[in-house]
Formats: structure tokens, sequence, C-alpha cells
């Protein structure tokens, strides 16, 4: 039994592909479970192991918790002993929320927030002084000292800078028993019935008390100080009956000059996410849509008549036009003038509307007598369209004159002006939340010098707080990112490394905690520290285990479980388990890469490419440092540089939206950047990326390749089918008609679960088949359509090899290393790495032009050396036929084989943006700069 506790020993697995397997790991231990692609490895450590677990921790739960949970299904495993409570941390990128930044994944923001609302000095925005707060008693020394023996008026405000005629409240005011009031700075008495101009902006304030300042009118004064405070709401006023001069005088956060008066700052009033501190405008987030003239005036030198305002076309005989020919006769203009000639009033009036109602001939409405009207603009009406109750039509047409802008009030800032004129050391939130991390942790190191001694005290234990998050970061390499940062444009690696932070930064200890490809998107260089992090983890008494694919982190961990032989039907069994060394003595897949045996090797040549290129210069978006680059055409290019240095921007954010808009009028705009030239080179842009097939588990490979159309065809053209008048919806499982409607072609029923994610349970009817009986009945060969989207592609190959149409579809999913995966597999099961090859193989099944630009990002996620030999090959069957394949990747296996590199760095976040040097691997790596060329060399002595 004692051996037991040392180990977790999964007993009799047979999730997904498992062949009833037997595995023990360590504990305490950092073990890493590899092998190829679908060979079983994520079916170990999340399927069985996490599941379990979880599973074993609802239980935990009272009976009257568990029946909002329902029960957990339990893997389908014999025996697991000795699990700890189960953490997971998998690369499904993190929330889609545009609300979601790395600071408040991480919760540094929120420290951050605490920080200010305690320690922070107030600011005014209007006149930039420090604001003061005062007590009562202060307020009353600093009276007896400023007013000693003068006449004086107490004040208290009632009304700031605010329409209204105030009848009632005057009339309120007399019936407490005062008699004077000051209003716009005039003392007049209160009489009956007295109101003001209603369309006018009014400062009232009521007289509290006239009194001289002496010693013996102590006692009054302070009675009345206390009633003027009262009154106003913490605030008061003094004038000078002589000068006419007046200070203020509050309980709360002021401007002595101009008498603004802030909140009580709370945390909630630095936050982006709350009524409170958001900026009213763009509500927190920073921008706001707004419309884009020029899209609505797209040329001119054309008249109103002629059609030159976009969304109103050319003249008709409609209100539209009678009212704009009306409003432009006031300025001396007909319909016809060119717009470029009219006045500025006129076109600012014919966009944003007039105040004044327009005079329509009587001729042109058919009325007695002429017509006035109200004109509101085009940009209100374009406005209107957008907004929630328009119907859809109406809003996908207002969006094309629309344009995504920093929001003009918080300029990008997304807090209210209040928020943003606290200062810790001269610096607001904001400015803070901008730095990237390693510039922040410096700050903060250095900033307890320049705080008072009352600040230190408040601020000792949340700086610290603070310091050790940020530290967690920096560990995990990711110095380069700002609080500020959404979660949305981060990486999957980088999400997973955030949360790896979050949870070291927790400190738990006997916990078991399961990773899934943590490297991804991490330098070479970065990669030592990833380790550390994970073996820091694993030193305060956890046990780590990391689906992992990276060389480095297997033989640095202390036990390895490699899963195989190969994948989908034929993996799915222990090939080894044993310590690095010992796995570097054997012979499976795996090991034959780590020991050398085997290797992906090094084109005997390079391709010089087609003569022709696509020059790209000046791009300046995010860290980029006006970059001016090349990539050859006809060529395997790989942009390449430490995580944060500016890849994904260049590539991205610049050169894809670039060639989007210029072949597909896309509406994404590309970063600033100064021109490009050799469009006319290439002829279409295809961007393979790892986001999900399809969001529902209906969308699968069959479907997204467009296969299924061809093999439901096949169904419909056979005899059986014939005789029963069937049609391809028939075999669809979206329709009705041929599927099951007990569970309307899903093949399962969701049960929701009120806390936690669904639960999905087989149909009882067709049990997960998703046709009805009858659809069933059609064979072909002996399978019904259930069978053949069961199959797995490898299969479907041998099945279909006389259909052509269907072969040549599946044939290059099974090139692309998919053999593994069934037809019929939800789209939502599959790993990114497998989602992106399933695009890349649908792009591949196209007619190819030979002048296509293939856009690749980190395309060996969730790859095993083996399955990057397969991909590599048929990536250059694509550069051969003559078209360029740009990969953005950190994997050496694909930079050494590209034919030109461009090394992005020298570091990330500020410190990178440059191009450091390109040109082919053998150049590169004779580079000195930046941290690539380095490990590029090792890599590329190794085949000596």
């Amino acid at each position: 039994m004692t051996e037991g506790k040392e180990t977790i020993s999964v007993q009799g697995a047979r999730v997904h592909n498992l062949k009833n397997i037997d595995v023990e790991i360590p504990r305490n231990s950092l073990t890493v479970i590899t092998g190829l692609s679908g060979s079983g490895k994520s079916s170990l450590a999340f399927d069985t192991i996490f599941a379990e677990g979880q599973r074993r921790y609802i239980e935990t739960f009272s009976a009257y918790a568990r029946n909002f949970l329902g029960g957990m299904e339990r893997p389908d495993v014999d025996k697991i002993t000795g699990l700890s409570p189960v953490i997971s941390i998998e690369q499904k990128t993190t929330n889609k929320n545009p609300r979601s930044t790395v600071g408040t994944t991480t919760e540094i923001y929120d420290y951050l927030r605490l920080l200010y609302a305690r320690a922070a000095t107030a600011y005014s925005y209007l006149s930039g002084e420090k604001m003061v707060k005062y007590t009562e008693e202060q307020i009353i020394e600093l009276i007896n000292r400023d007013y000693k023996g003068k006449r004086i008026f107490i004040l208290s405000p009632l009304v700031r800078t605010r329409k209204g005629h105030y009848k009632e409240l005057f009339e309120q005011v007399r019936k407490k028993g005062y008699l004077y009031v000051r209003v716009d700075g005039e003392v007049r008495e209160i009489t009956h019935g007295m109101k003001l101009d209603r369309y006018k902006n009014h400062d009232i304030e009521v007289v509290v008390d006239k009194t001289i300042v002496t010693e013996k009118e102590d006692k009054r004064l302070r009675q009345s100080v206390a009633t003027a405070m009262r009154l106003g709401d913490g605030l008061l006023m003094i004038l000078d009956a002589q000068t006419e001069s007046v200070r203020h005088y509050s309980k709360r956060l002021m401007c002595p000059v101009t008498g603004l008066s802030y909140r009580e700052p709370a945390p909630h009033n630095f936050s982006f996410n709350s009524p409170q501190g958001a900026c009213p405008r763009c509500k927190g987030l920073g921008y706001v849509n707004l419309i884009d003239i020029d899209k609505v005036i797209p040329d001119r030198s054309l008249s109103v008549y002629e059609g030159a305002i976009a969304p109103l076309g050319k003249y008709k005989n409609a209100m539209i036009f009678w009212q704009l020919s009306a409003l432009l006769e006031r300025h001396e203009a007909t319909l016809k003038t060119p717009v470029s000639e009219l006045p500025d009033d006129a076109l600012n009036e014919i966009l944003y509307g007039c105040d004044d109602r327009l005079k329509i001939d009587s001729s042109l409405v058919h009325t007695s007598s002429d017509y006035f009207v109200e004109y509101e603009g085009i940009v209100k009406y374009i406005q209107m369209m957008q907004e929630k109750d328009a119907s859809a039509t109406a809003q996908k047409w207002a969006e094309q004159f629309a344009k995504t802008d920093v929001c003009p009030e918080c300029k990008g800032m997304r807090l209210n002006k209040e928020a943003l004129h606290f200062r810790l050391h001269d610096k607001n939130i904001y400015e803070l939340a901008s730095m990237d991390i390693s510039e922040l942790y410096e700050w903060l190191q250095g900033v307890e010098e320049h705080l008072d001694s009352k600040q230190k005290v408040i601020a000792q234990e949340i700086l610290k707080e603070i310091r050790t998050r940020l530290k967690f970061l920096l560990d995990v390499g990711l110095e380069y990112l700002s609080l500020n940062r959404t979660s949305v444009s981060l990486s999957g690696g980088e999400s997973q490394r955030i949360r790896l932070a979050t949870q070291i930064g927790s400190q738990l200890v006997n916990v078991l905690y399961i990773l899934d490809e943590p490297s991804i998107g991490l330098h070479q260089r970065d990669n030592v520290r990833l380790i550390n992090s994970l073996k820091s983890l694993r030193d305060i008494g956890n046990s780590v285990i990391v689906v992992e694919h990276d060389k480095d982190m297997m033989l640095a961990s202390d036990y390895i479980v490699d899963m195989g032989p190969k994948a989908g039907r034929l993996g799915g069994e222990v090939v080894f388990a044993g310590t690095p060394e010992e796995m570097l003595k054997t012979h499976t897949m795996t090991s034959q890469y780590l020991n050398g045996e085997m290797k992906i090797e090094v084109p005997a040549q390079r391709r010089p490419g087609n003569g022709k290129k696509l020059s790209l210069f000046g791009a300046r978006g995010n860290n980029l440092k006006g970059v001016d680059v090349e990539f050859p055409l006809g060529t395997l290019i790989c942009v390449t540089g430490v995580s944060g240095s500016g890849k994904s921007t260049l590539i991205n954010d610049t050169l894809q939206p670039i060639l989007s808009q210029h072949f597909y009028r896309s509406l994404q705009d590309p970063l600033p950047y100064d021109r490009i030239e050799g469009l006319e080179n290439i002829d279409k842009v295809v961007n393979v990326d790892q986001s999900p097939l399809g969001r529902t588990p209906r969308s699968n490979p069959a479907t997204y390749t467009g296969v299924f159309s061809d093999i439901r065809n096949l169904f419909v053209g056979l005899p059986e089918a014939k005789i029963r008048g069937y049609k391809p919806g028939r075999f669809s499982f979206n329709v009705a008609g041929g599927r099951c409607e007990a569970c309307g072609g899903n093949g399962y029923k969701t049960i929701e679960m009120n806390f936690l994610p669904d639960v999905l349970v087989p149909c009882e009817v067709c049990h997960g088949k998703r046709y009805n009986r009858e659809t069933l009945e059609v064979r072909y060969k002996g399978k019904s359509i259930a069978d053949v989207l069961d199959m797995t592609i490898n299969r479907a190959v041998e099945f279909f090899e006389n259909v052509p149409q269907i072969l040549n579809k599946i044939k290059v999913l099974q090139e692309v290393g998919l053999g593994y995966i069934k037809l019929g597999q939800p789209s939502t099961t599959l790993s990114g790495g497998e989602s992106q090859r399933v695009k890349l193989a649908t792009e591949l099944s196209k007619k190819d032009t030979g002048k296509t630009f293939y856009i690749l990002d980190e395309p060996t996620t969730g790859l095993h050396f083996e399955d990057i030999r397969v991909l590599m090959n048929v990536l250059n069957r694509l550069v051969d036929k003559g078209n360029t394949v740009l990969v953005i990747e950190h994997n050496l296996d694909v930079i050494k084989m590209a034919d030109y590199i461009i090394d992005m760095g020298p570091e990330g976040g500020k410190g990178g943006g440059q191009l450091l040097s390109c040109g082919a691997p053998e150049v590169v790596a004779e580079s000195e700069k930046g941290y690539t060329p380095k490990f590029l060399k090792e890599e590329l002595n190794q085949k000596f």
C-alpha cells in the first residue's frame, strides 16, 4: 500500500482510443506525457485523470448541491489511486470578452485599484491643483485665521451650472426660514414666486448666515458651518462681504480654486468595468463606433445630385432630397454644386443636421401652404440604423459607413476624468497598466521612496502583493506584456502561461496540475524559465503532468510517458514509461528523435524563389519601429523572434489585412504602414489560423472540407434511396426529414448545469447516430451514413478508394497527418493544431493557381516530431508548385527547413519591433543580433 501513496496509478483506462492501459505516474514529480498527435495523450491526461479528479471533487459536495450539478460521468477506467485535487490549465484560448485584460485575469489590476483608492493623491482636472479635504474643525480654524474681524457670508451650494427655473427650490428654502440666496454671483432676497430663466445655466447658493468673525461669535460660527455643511452635502463657501471673493471648503476631496469636488475614492472608481469608473462615452471599452465621413462622401468632386452622398445615391424625387435642396439654398448653392465647392457650414449641416426648420415648397409636397420640417442629418440616420432595434439588414448596411476609432473623450484610456487624475509618484493608473510588466516591476521597486509616511504605511502590504504576482509573470517569460493588453489578443500559449503564473501565485500544495503544451509560442530562450517555473511548482509539493512535444521539456522532466505507437485506432497504448535517461536508450518513435536516430533533414539546397517579391515599407503598428521587409515569392518564409518581438503585429495585423483588403474588400484595417509593393505578383491570400473550425458540435471535418456533400450525393444515387425518393437533404443531420427528431440531429442531449459546463448525454432514441431508422436503412457497401461519419479518415480512404471526388478530399486530410480523426468528429473536440491542419487540408484540396500566398501562425502546435515532418512535406509541396508559404514559428525544425528567415527582436515588448536579420538559415545563423542565431547554429551543426 505504501507504494500506492507515492504514485498516481491508473488501471484499465479505455477512454476514446486508449486500449485498456495501466500506467503509474510518480507523485511530486514533473511528468511529461508525449506521443504522436492523436495517440491518446489528452485522453489519458484530461479525459481520464482530470475527469476522475473533478468527479471526486464534486462527490464531496452535499447531496443538495450535487442535485444542481448533476452527475459527472465516470471516465471509462477500472481504478485510479493516489489522486490529489486536480487543476487543469488547458490551451483553450481565454475568453473573447473585450473587457478582459491581462490585469483583470491575473487580479493584479484589482490590487492596483485598491492601491489608488487608498494611497493616491487627487488632482483637479480643471485647474491641475492638488485636491484638499478638511474636517469641520480645520474649516473653522481656517475661517478664523483668514477672515479675522471681517464681515462674511456663509454660503451653502445647492445648484451647480444646471438649467431650470427652480421655483420650487426657492419656495422650499424660504419655508426653511432662509431669507437670502446668491444666484449667479449676486446676493438676492427670496421673494414669493421667484424664478429664473429656465434655458440658462445657473449657480445657486443659499446664504446660511451673515456674521463678523470674532472670538465671541465662535459658537454661532460653529453652528452655521455645521448647518451649511449639511445643506451643501459636505461643501460650503465663504464670501468676503468687502472684496466679494469666494473660497470653497469641503469635507470631501475638493479643488481649492474652482470648488470642483470628487467622490470618496473606492476601488470601483478605478475599474473600467464599473459605471463609477468607466469613461461615460465609450463605457470603458476605449474605442467607439464612429461614422466615417470619407465612406459617406467617397468622391467630393461629385454633386449631391450625382450621388456624392453614398448612403442616399443619385437624385430621386423624395423628401430627403427636397430637404437638402432647401438647406443648400440657404448657403447659396444647389444640389448640382460639387461637394468640394460647398462651404464647410453647409457640409456640416448636411451631415449633422441643422437647428432651424426647413421650408419646403408647397408645389413639391402638394399642400396648400409651405411645409416646414426638421432635418437631423445623414449621420444621425446611419446611427439610428446601427441601434439594436433596427433589422439585421439595416445594421449591415449601416456598418459599411462605420469605423472603430479611439474614444475621443478618454483617448483610449477607458476611465473617466476623475479616475485618471489620481496619481502616485506622478503616474495615473492607466500609465501603470500600459507599462511592460518588466518596466512596471522596476518602477514599483523604487516607488516607496517617493511616498509620504502615511501613504507608505497604507501601501506597504498592497505593493508587496503586486510585486510577488508580477514576479511570477516575469518567471514564465511574459515581461513584454502590459496589464492593459486584452485577453482576446493573446496567443494560446500566452494565456496558458498567465494562468500558470496565477496558479503559482496562489501557492497551493499537494495539488495535481495538468498542463496542455505550455511551451506554445515560446522562443527557445524562454523555455528554460518556463521549465524552472514548473519545477518550482513541483518543489513546493505538487505533482505536475505536462502534455508536451518539446525536446527541452522532455529532457528536463523526472518521468516520461510515451503514448503510441501510431495515432487514432493504431495508438492508445503506453510504449514507454520511465526517466528521460532510460528513454534515450529505447527505440520508440519519440526517443529516436531525441537520441538522433531519426531527424528532420535539412534540405540539400534552398529554393531561390521566382525572382519576384512583395515589399512592405514603414510598418509602425504596436511596437514595430518603422520596419521595411521583403518577402521573396515562391519560397517557404519563416518569421521568428522571441515572444512579443512583433511577429504577429507585422504579419497578422499589418500584412494579412492589407492583402485581405486588396483581394477580398475585407473590413479589418491594417495597422499603420507607409506603402506596399508587388501585390500584382500574387492573386490570393489564405490565412490558416488556430481558431476552431466551428463553434457548434454540428461542425465537423466532413462538413468543413465540403466532402460531406459528395458523400450525401453518393448515398442519394444508391438504388434504395432512389426507390424511396430521397434527396440530399435526407442525409443531412441539420434539417428535418432524415435526422433523429428527438435530439434534433445532435446525437446527444444537453443537460444544463447551473454552475458548471453543460453535460452531454447520448440520445436515447438514435443512440448517438443522429439519423432516424429509415435513413439508416440506405447502405453503401454495407455501411449507413452514420457508419461513414464514424469512420476514421484512414478507414475512409480505403472505403472510398473507387470514388475519386471523395477520395481526393479525404486523401489530403490523411497526408497532413489527420488519418486518426473521424469524419464526423465534432469540431469542438479537435485540438488547435488539428483544426489548423483540417483548414490546411481544405485549402490544399482546392485548385491552386501557383500564385497564392499562405499565412500560417505556429502550425506545429500540438505536433510530434514525426507530424512536423509530415506537415513540412505538405508545405514544401505547396511551395514547389510556385506558391509562397509564410510561417510564424519558434520550432527549430521548421526554421531550419525554411528558404528565407525574417528574425524580429531583439527583446519582447518595447525592446522589440526591429528587423534583426533576414536571409537563408545559414546566413541568419552567422548573425550577431538577437537570440535566434545561437540556437539555429547549434541545430544546423547537428547535421554534420
